[in-house]
């Protein structure tokens, strides 16, 4: 679809919006135009809002970022609560053959509780997202996992998008939260960033206190790859932190081994080669009958994966969908939405994430940090 009908397509969607929300109240006058007004401003501020992380100051780029990104969000629950009640009221229309007053009276109670129920939902879903993390307690049984790591705990988070609306205040509390499960590892799965090194680096600053007996790694996502992966991935670097490019690290413990390996995003190869996802190459060199681990941002990294012997595979991206109905969408392009599911004859976990991106709303599924503990699978199941 290009950019011409997808604006066209927006453009249409608003004055849909529009018809039914400020039409359907019967507002007139001086009301209906200072309504419609509002609409035309808050479907300007969207290319706006985007246009302000790479021009102009932050003082104004980041009230514009919200605006916009807020309503990205509220345009969304609009449509799907006016989509409902449009289908709804039309199928009453079919049973019931109402006159004509009757129908004008429907449509101004779908307005009304429309727009009655928008300002709980909105309440709700930022409290959501901006509010602490959900600690997601998940159990995976690892083949061939030697006593010595029985029992290793994995600290996930992905998804932060620290950026315009989230700070190093957000990220103070996500490295508390991490800190407080006393890991083994923690693993960032991608989509750290929305912004330059230059624009982020001091909100990025508090992932140099995240603490893991056996290291910290990160693997770039896709919005990396929006930000500069390699000037990321070098101050991630510089952070304290391992940096996982194709390729991977074996942690020991209690005279038992694990591979750690991680690649690029699924969609960095469109950025040059040396940016293609390599899971053959991540595991290049690495020790023969060792239960091995993948960090992958994309859980659709997993097909590729699954030939090379990895156990479990470590993702984000999807956000569970974020706001309610989205997560259906998200099928569309993901295997899985979250959760731990088996996958091409392996185990993959998909983070909700632990940030948003875009409308600062979670309706429906919540932020979480992950806490995997892995186990021994029992023999049968290694058969």
């Amino acid at each position: 679809m290009g950019a011409t009908t997808m604006i066209s397509l927006v453009v249409l969607l608003h004055v849909y919006l529009g018809s039914r929300l400020i039409g359907g109240l019967g507002l007139t006058g001086l009301a209906a135009s200072a309504a419609w007004t509002a609409l035309a401003l808050l479907f300007v501020s969207v290319p706006l809002g985007f246009a302000s992380t790479r021009a102009g100051p932050r003082w104004l780029g980041v009230p514009l970022w919200w605006v916009s990104h807020l309503w990205i969000g509220v345009f969304g629950l609009l449509l799907v609560s006016v989509l409902t009640g449009d289908v709804a009221r039309w199928l009453w229309a079919a049973v019931a053959s109402p006159s004509a007053e009757g129908a004008r009276r429907a449509m101004r109670v779908e307005a009304a509780v429309v727009l009655g129920l928008l300002a709980p939902a909105i309440a709700w879903g930022w409290r959501t997202a901006r509010g602490p993390a959900r600690i997601e307690n998940v159990t995976v049984p690892i083949p061939g996992l030697g006593a010595g790591m029985a029992g290793l705990k994995v600290a996930q988070i992905s998804d932060l998008h620290i950026g315009q609306t989230l700070d190093g205040r957000f990220l103070e509390r996500v490295v508390e939260q991490v800190n407080a499960l006393e890991p083994d590892v923690v693993a960032i799965t991608g989509d750290l960033v929305d912004g330059s090194v230059a624009r982020l680096r001091d909100d990025v600053a508090p992932l140099s206190r995240l603490r893991a007996k056996l290291g910290v790694f990160y693997v770039n996502g896709n919005h990396e790859y929006y930000s500069g992966p390699v000037a990321w991935e070098r101050h991630v670097a510089s952070l304290g932190i391992t940096v996982l490019h194709n390729e991977h690290r074996v942690v020991q413990r209690g005279g038992d081994s694990l591979v750690i390996a991680g690649i690029t995003d699924h969609d960095g190869g469109a950025f040059g080669p040396e940016h293609q996802p390599r899971p053959d190459k991540a595991v290049a060199g690495a020790p023969q009958g060792v239960p091995r681990i993948l960090l992958a941002h994309q859980p659709r990294s997993a097909e590729e994966a699954a030939p090379f012997g990895y156990a479990l595979q470590l993702s984000g991206h999807t956000h569970g969908g974020q706001i309610f109905p989205f997560m259906f969408f998200v099928r569309l392009q993901q295997p899985v939405v979250s959760g731990l599911h088996r996958l091409a004859g392996m185990w993959v976990y998909t983070s909700r994430g632990t940030g948003y991106w875009g409308p600062p709303l979670r309706i429906g599924p919540a932020p979480e940090i992950t806490a995997l503990t892995l186990v021994p699978a029992p023999l049968a199941a290694q058969a």
